[in-house]
């Protein structure tokens, strides 16, 4: 792997104190005032060159903003004494002098500091809203901004990191194409969402499949809809993708309910024939209990008032014919069982089962964090949402969990919040299972 260079800093800082604190200078030789604004900007720009070539645009501007951050502190450190020289010998005989000093090296600091923050807030994924907010509101409140920044500079100095780590191994693997499997991938997803332009409910998964070679397909079936609506849509999908692509058959990842959506248009709608694989993602195979207990506790017009609000809202954004109940319904401790037994292992399919642990309720992000203890009362262990004695189905059954309090959520296998995980790599997880598809000539 080519390292970062960051031996760029160490010019750069020269450069950054020559200019912050060159003013006495400018006050002898008038003439060094375009030499000190070179400086500035050289050291601003110096930081672009710290990432190595092949890392991509966003990546490149998170180093550079990573890397003025870490110019400002060092600026800041090696900046003090030089004014607190510069005070002691000019303050009694020209303060305005050392004041006028000292404004400028707060300009080009201030300068380089806002360089950097305006390209980590804009380029970073790991920062998330909270950091930034947090950012955003002890920003002025001295020696707690001090931790702030640290914060920051710890969180994108670990995403850059870890992101040129991938980079450079998807380089190495470029010719291989580990994920060009024979049949190509549809990606399914699960109830409440849908894949758009704007939000992709798989995060940086489908890219990383398709940097190492897949073909990928997405199932579009409605968000909020029964089981059975769902299976016939994906029916004619499946078909659909094989007629765009001339393929015989396609290989399914599906998540959540989008995993019975696809049993159900295996078993009942046809699509067997057209299916060589099926992959069900942290999928209720039997249900939820919790589901269940709402179902029974909360009263029938209350459940009808949601619904309505959530149907309105989806007819307005282009589902017609949206059923929040229908869907919720379907996914029932009861309805699942009963469907589960209806559903046999189709033959000649691969079937493969996945499912995850989320170890603590604070290692869910909302809403899971308040679910996961509903959940935990009724199924057990789970992922925020589905009990793990839900997830099994089929010989072949993978149970992920991660070292640490969070554990790996119902979200998370998705990529839902494009977090670095501790512990587990979702996109190399998925560029793995592709891969194992590919290996066993599917």
């Amino acid at each position: 792997m080519k390292k970062e260079r960051t031996w760029i800093l160490f010019p750069a800082a020269v450069l950054l104190c020559v200019a912050a604190n060159g003013f006495p200078l400018t006050v002898s030789m008038p003439r060094c005032w375009p030499g000190l604004i070179v400086c500035a900007l050289a050291a601003n720009l110096l930081p672009l060159f710290i990432s190595a070539s092949g890392n991509g645009t966003q990546l490149r501007l998170l180093t550079h903003g990573n890397g003025c951050l870490r110019l400002f502190v060092i600026g800041v450190i090696l900046s003090v004494p030089l004014q607190l020289i510069q005070g002691s010998l000019n303050f009694f005989t020209d303060p305005t002098r050392w004041l006028i000093g000292l404004l400028v090296c707060v300009c080009v600091l201030a300068v380089t500091f806002w360089n950097g923050m305006i390209c980590v807030y804009c380029t970073s994924v790991q920062l998330g809203i909270k950091r930034r907010l947090i950012g955003i509101l002890c920003g002025m409140i001295p020696m707690v901004n001090l931790f702030v920044l640290g914060n920051i500079l710890k969180t994108t100095s670990a995403e850059i990191r870890f992101e040129a780590e991938k980079n450079a191994l998807d380089r190495s693997r470029r010719e291989q194409q580990i994920c060009n499997t024979h049949y190509p991938i549809v990606l399914v997803h699960g109830v409440f969402f849908r894949d758009t332009r704007f939000f992709n409910y798989w995060g940086r998964i489908p890219e990383a499949l398709t940097r190492n070679g897949a073909q990928i397909f997405y199932g579009e079936q409605p968000s909020a809809a029964s089981i059975a609506d769902c299976g016939k849509f994906l029916a004619d999908r499946i078909q659909e993708i094989c007629r765009q692509t001339g393929s015989q058959k396609v290989n399914i990842i599906a998540h959540s309910k989008g995993g019975l959506d696809c049993r159900y248009a295996i078993a009942f709608c046809g699509a067997a024939p057209f299916v060589a694989s099926l992959t069900t993602v942290n999928t209720p195979h039997r249900g939820c209990k919790f589901a269940d207990y709402l179902l029974d506790k909360i009263p029938q017009p209350a459940q009808q008032q949601v619904a309505e609000t959530y149907n309105i809202a989806l007819r307005k954004l282009g589902e017609a014919d949206a059923d929040f109940m229908a869907a919720v319904s379907d996914l029932t401790s009861e309805s699942c069982t009963r469907l589960d037994t209806a559903m046999p292992l189709p033959e000649g399919i691969f079937c493969h089962s996945i499912g995850s642990k989320l170890n603590h309720a604070s290692g869910g992000k909302f809403p899971l964090n308040f679910s996961y203890h509903l959940v935990r009362y009724f199924d057990g262990a789970n992922d925020g949402l589905v009990g793990e004695d839900s997830f099994r189905w089929g010989p072949e059954f993978t149970f992920l969990q991660a070292p640490g309090k969070e554990g790996i959520s119902h979200g998370d296998m998705i990529d839902l919040n494009r977090y670095n995980l501790p512990g587990f790599d979702v996109r190399e997880f998925y560029v793995q299972l592709v891969a194992d598809l590919r290996r066993r000539g599917l």
